[in-house]
């Protein structure tokens, strides 16, 4: 079946390609209701589906914006995107989603893809691999805007929760509550400020109580293989944490298997803390303590503010940071010790 094209559609009505594009575009004011019910019908009769590309040659935009994401799935993310795809349908924007799963190969053929099929902007949560290739976009105008995660190498507009105060507020619970051999599980920070933040507020907290610090008690986590030193371990060792503070709902879920396995009891045997929401986190025999980010206000601060760079509200040279305040919601896996 041939495809349907702008003169198709001007034919069938007995009008103009220049009064369909009016129309098509929403300037169609002048128009007299006979004319614009023609053209109705005509591109209903046809089923005629206007290029947003082709139209973006004389408008210079295509009101799409492309979100590259780590994981679709994740309990926070999918929280993020909804943000971001409400504002962006009030202001008749539309949305490609790419996923790449952390690896850093498909996030780059995610931007250059998007860049090619002529988005307006792009929102992205970055692997950190693909800095040159951001900051090469946004040196030479084009608008992005990085959300979750910030990298000491890649300055553009981004909007954070408020790890560091977060994390401080959390292990400020735990002390208050009589820990102080707190371990701290995280992943490595390569560059990642975002993650630093959280350590600078664990560390804030033991300094504000004259906790002193053990690097014994931070340990490190890898995506692909777990924990590089089991917290089993941590805990059979002399002089263990009483307490974990966990810094990403997969950490959390993997310390909880091993702690079940072990047959270790939450809080009886160890308190635990979690950054991030948990799925279903009530079913839980003890429903976990959590750090909860506002993921639909990351959502939407994202979009707005990618909004007003296209608008032109936001200078692209301007780097605005929004900082989006957590909440700690306290539930049954925390414990308070005798000191």
């Amino acid at each position: 079946m041939p495809k349907i094209r702008i003169i198709d559609v001007a034919t069938r009505a007995g009008v103009s390609k220049s009064t369909i594009s009016q129309y098509l575009n929403g300037r169609f004011g002048h128009m007299s209701a006979t004319t614009k019910e023609k053209i109705r019908l005509a591109v209903e009769e046809l089923n005629y589906v206007p290029n947003p590309i082709a139209r973006s040659l004389k408008s210079d935009k295509t009101k799409t914006i492309g979100v590259i994401v780590r994981d679709i799935a994740g309990f926070n993310t999918s929280r993020v995107l909804r943000g971001i795809d409400d504002l962006c349908k009030k202001n008749d924007y539309n949305v490609l989603i790419y996923n790449t799963d952390f690896n850093e190969q498909i996030e780059r053929r995610s931007l250059v893809t998007l860049k090619q099929m002529c988005v307006d902007g792009i929102i992205i949560t970055s692997t950190g691999k693909n800095n040159d290739l951001i900051n090469e976009y946004v040196q030479n105008g084009f608008p992005i805007v990085q959300f979750q995660l910030e990298y000491q190498d890649c300055q553009t507009n981004i909007v954070l929760s408020d790890y560091r105060l977060a994390a401080k507020t959390a292990t400020e619970h735990l002390i208050n509550l009589g820990h102080k051999r707190i371990s701290f599980l995280t992943q490595e920070f390569e560059g990642n400020l975002s993650r630093t933040e959280r350590y600078q507020g664990y560390m804030d907290a033991l300094k504000a109580h004259d906790i002193k610090s053990d690097e014994n008690l931070i340990q490190y986590w890898q995506r692909d293989v777990g924990f590089i030193e089991s917290p089993i371990s941590l805990l059979q060792a002399n002089n263990p944490p009483t307490a974990f503070f966990t810094q990403h709902l997969a950490i959390t879920t993997d310390l909880l298997i091993q702690l079940n396995q072990y047959k270790i009891n939450v809080p009886d045997d160890v308190s635990i803390i979690g950054f991030d929401e948990i799925p279903m986190v009530e079913m839980f025999k003890v429903p976990i303590t959590v750090v909860q980010q506002d993921s639909y206000n990351l959502g939407l601060e994202s979009a707005k503010l990618l909004l007003a760079m296209l608008s032109s509200e936001l200078s692209n040279s301007e780097v605005k940071k929004i900082v989006v305040p957590c909440s700690l919601v306290t539930r049954e896996s925390c414990k308070s010790i005798n000191n």
